[in-house]
Parts: C-alpha cells; sequence; structure tokens
C-alpha cells in the first residue's frame, strides 16, 4: 500500500469522528452554503496536515511542546468553542443561502484552523497512528514524508466533501424554524464541549 493511500486512509479516518468542528460545518453549510461548510472543513484538514507533517517528521522539540503544554492550548480552544458556540445560539437564522465574501470563507477556514490546532491530542493520534502502521521509517525522507502528509489532507478533505455535501442535500427541507433549533442545538453543543475542554483538561 503507497504512503499517499495510508496518509489518505489515516486522514479520513482521524477526521470522521463527530465533534464540534463537524457540528460547525453542518451548520454553516445548512445556514449559508455549502462553499462555507466546505473552507471550515479545508481548515481543519490543513490542521491535520501540520500535525501530520509534526509525527511523520518526528520534529522532537514541537512533539515535545505539544504535550508538555496541552492542558493551556486546549483550554484556549475551550474557550473559543465557548464563544463561537454563544454566538451561534444568539444568531438568527436567515431562509435564503447568505451571500459568501472572501473576508467571511477565510474567517470560516482559520477559525476551524485554529480550533484543531488548539487540541493537541490531534498529534497524539497521528503519532499513535503512524507508530501502529510502520509510518515512522519515512522520517528523514522528505518525498516520502510529503507524500504521507499529502494523503493525509486528501483523506481529511475527502471526509469533509462528503459530509457538507450530505447537508447541502437536506437544506431544502429545512424551514426558518428549522435552521433556528439547528442554530441553537449546534449552539449549546459547541458550547458543551467548551466547558468540557476547560473543565476536565488536566
Amino acid at each position: 500500500m503507497s504512503l499517499l493511500l495510508k496518509g489518505l486512509i489515516v486522514g479520513f479516518c482521524l477526521a470522521a469522528p463527530v465533534g464540534p468542528i463537524a457540528a460547525l460545518c453542518v451548520q454553516r453549510t445548512i445556514a449559508k452554503r455549502w462553499i462555507s461548510g466546505l473552507v471550515s472543513g479545508l481548515g481543519a484538514a490543513v490542521a491535520d496536515a501540520v500535525y501530520g507533517a509534526v509525527a511523520a517528521f518526528g520534529a522532537t522539540m514541537i512533539s515535545e511542546f505539544l504535550i508538555s503544554e496541552r492542558t493551556w492550548m486546549q483550554r484556549m480552544g475551550g474557550v473559543i468553542l465557548i464563544f463561537m458556540g454563544l454566538r451561534l445560539f444568539l444568531t438568527k437564522p436567515v431562509e435564503k443561502e447568505e451571500a459568501i465574501d472572501g473576508k467571511g470563507l477565510t474567517g470560516d477556514f482559520l477559525s476551524t484552523f485554529l480550533l484543531t490546532l488548539t487540541n493537541p491530542m490531534t498529534f497524539v493520534a497521528f503519532a499513535a497512528v503512524f507508530t501502529t502502521m510502520g509510518i515512522g521509517a519515512v522520517r528523514g525522507h522528505s518525498i516520502l514524508t510529503a507524500e504521507l502528509v499529502g494523503g493525509v489532507f486528501l483523506g481529511s478533505a475527502l471526509w469533509w466533501m462528503i459530509l457538507c455535501g450530505g447537508a447541502h442535500a437536506l437544506r431544502r427541507h429545512c424551514d426558518y424554524r428549522k435552521l433556528a433549533v439547528i442554530n441553537r442545538g449546534t449552539g449549546v453543543f459547541v458550547i458543551g464541549v467548551g466547558l468540557v475542554y476547560l473543565l476536565l483538561t488536566s
């Protein structure tokens, strides 16, 4: 099995579990447009690729920093999630698709990129999976590592395309009341995850 395919499988599987990023992507796809949800997912995919590269290259200083400072990073992510959840909960939906400009898409991308980076357990997951699959042997081989990391990005991006595509297909069945429920439900979920990040980190 090629490293590109291995990376694709790893990226897809680690992106797939439902969490706050998935909830945000679905909400943005339904409340705004498909491109907004997809760009949000790509922000997470790029962050996955960054952590995958650190794990594959075996950057000791960076990995030690991520492990030793994981508590405050997760708490910072928790604070961001709580603010985003409150904003979602209070946002009034629009029944028609919103016009999305470059600034809006940039914000969508950066929000999920930063949220993913503030969870260093993503790096731990990549390191564990790479070790289990025996992928650590590519360290020191830049071309092979780039192939692996490229696979991680493509796998993660593939999941977000599937998720946002499914959410977009459901949008036609959503009226104003349902959109309001989606906004509030997503907001409560995101706030809950943020509180977990804040209270249960040690």
